[in-house]
């Protein structure tokens, strides 16, 4: 496998440093060059970062209901009456008109507690005054005579504490926690689309490399077959060849030559399939030319090791684990919602005397000089509470859902693993076996036409060879991509794909 131990680690943040291709440029790309490409132009990738800013956006939204809140509403307002009559009985009558101004603020702070607690402060000063007009219908003229002392105010600070349902800071602070677990989450699914993208990028650039070998080999096949067949039309000359011999030959060259066509469109469908995936809205290179080859290498680990080592690091577990945990606070929070309401309160309520300034009003709230206290319990609980069992039953479903959707992660996860290292293993031998097979195919090939030219052998033989030679390379490159990609899988498989290829997913 190409390894990356001399490049220095990148941080993968969505800017890598890969240049775009100029239009109608042939680009030559490392695998690592490749790997810096998808990560930046990848929609997917783009798509899950912004998921992961959006959800950790959630948590000071569930911190919210635990900020200090202000309210305050000021209001004003006039009112003009009249009445006509004597003011006393058997008096003149007198027509009185009255103008009523009253102004009024309200202030409120409110701010609830992690512990289930309540804490409300209120300020109210006020302001009313009225004026009256008395005009005298026996002895005209007008008298006029208006209230004193208008402000007044008051000053309620109430608290209020949860003594059953949301009595502690694990109910109270459960959406936070949920919220913070949440981005956790996030952030392991934005490492997943990444490492997902890795493996699909691998396995897409030795898909390609694939193409290339392949159609080199289907190339040298067919120098191999137009040899053996020139060399038969020259014996034909001479007499020393009959033409079917010829005819053979020339079946070798077009089946060579057929195979190279077939050949050049896999290798054309494999490198559109890359460069989509490379430059999904940037502009595309006419052509790619893939510069790495799979070599034999690995991170070696036995079956043993390798399941642990996913346990500890696979993103897919720790999301898993992430949600098992959330459903438990779920179900925590439902129990407590079960509860019926006991609230213990407390109040002190200030008030004043009325004066003819706001000042000397606020002087009786800060000394205290007009007290008064309440305290008490306020009980609720629905009869049959059918809301807060059924949510209960959903949660106490919902986490052992959560504990089964794990255990048959880990399974899978096991079964990966075991699968993967043995592919390794597997592939690793058939790699050097498949070396081995095309090296005798070629000796082979090379005694077979010694044979030939000195009347041992037949025009059928060598060709027979040759077709041998052309599977056994065939095989020799399949088994190398099959080893690359096996690879990929086992450190997929382990959690290990992008320190393996020197990546920081940040």
């Amino acid at each position: 496998m190409v390894r990356f131990s001399m490049v220095p680690m990148l941080l993968v943040c969505g800017a890598l440093a890969a240049q775009a291709p100029k239009p109608g440029a042939v680009k030559r790309l490392s695998l690592r060059e490749a790997l810096q490409i998808s990560l930046q132009y990848n929609l997917q990738v783009d798509i899950a970062q912004q998921a992961r800013i959006g959800t950790v956006a959630g948590i000071p939204v569930a911190q919210g209901p635990f900020d200090w809140t202000l309210s305050a509403n000021l209001q004003t307002r006039r009112l003009d009456t009249a009445a006509s009559g004597p003011l006393i009985t058997g008096g003149p009558s007198y027509k009185q008109t009255y103008t009523t101004y009253n102004r009024g603020l309200t202030g409120d702070l409110n701010k609830n507690f992690a512990w289930g607690g309540n804490l409300d402060l209120n300020y109210s000063p006020s302001y009313s005054a009225r004026q009256a007009n008395i005009y005298n219908f026996y002895n005209p003229g007008n008298f006029y005579g208006a209230s004193g002392n208008p402000y007044t105010a008051s000053f309620t600070a109430t608290y209020t504490q949860s003594l059953l349902q949301g009595l502690g800071t694990e109910v109270t602070l459960a959406p936070v926690t949920i919220a913070r677990k949440n981005a956790e989450g996030a952030d392991y699914t934005y490492q997943l689309a990444i490492i997902n993208l890795i493996a699909s990028t691998e396995t897409d650039y030795w898909s390609m490399v694939y193409g290339q070998k392949n159609l080199a080999d289907k190339q040298i096949s067919l120098e191999l077959a137009q040899k053996q067949l020139n060399e038969n039309m020259i014996r034909l000359k001479v007499g020393t060849m009959a033409p079917l011999d010829v005819t053979n030959a020339e079946a070798q060259v077009a089946q060579a030559e057929q195979n190279i066509i077939a050949a050049h469109a896999a290798l054309d469908n494999a490198r559109d399939t890359l460069i989509r995936d490379l430059y999904p809205n940037e502009e595309r290179p006419a052509s790619l030319e893939l510069t790495d080859e799979p070599t034999l290498g690995h991170i070696q680990l036995n079956e043993e090791d390798a399941v642990k080592m996913a346990m500890d690091r696979r993103v897919e577990l720790k999301s898993a684990r992430i949600a098992k945990d959330v459903t438990g606070l779920q179900l925590k929070v439902a129990q407590n919602r079960v509860l019926p309401t006991l609230n213990a309160f407390a109040a002190y309520n200030g008030s004043s005397d009325n004066y003819n300034g706001i000042g000397q009003v606020n002087s009786d709230l800060t000394g205290i000089d007009y007290p008064g206290y309440t305290v008490g319990l306020k009980f609720i609980m629905p009869i049959e509470n059918r809301t807060a069992r059924g949510n209960l039953s959903i949660a106490r479903a919902n986490l052992r859902g959560s504990e089964l959707s794990l255990r048959n992660l880990e399974l899978t996860t096991i079964l990966q693993v075991r699968t993967a290292v043995r592919n390794i293993e597997a592939t690793e031998k058939g790699v050097k076996a498949a070396e081995k097979t095309r090296y005798l195919q070629e000796k082979t090939l090379e005694a077979e036409q010694k044979k030939f030219e000195n009347g041992m052998s037949t025009n059928f033989n060598v060709l027979q060879v040759m077709t041998n030679l052309d599977a056994a390379r065939t095989a020799e490159t399949q088994a190398q991509i099959a080893y690359a990609t096996a690879v990929t899988a086992l450190e997929q498989a382990v959690g290990n794909l992008p320190e393996a290829r020197n990546f920081i997913i940040k």
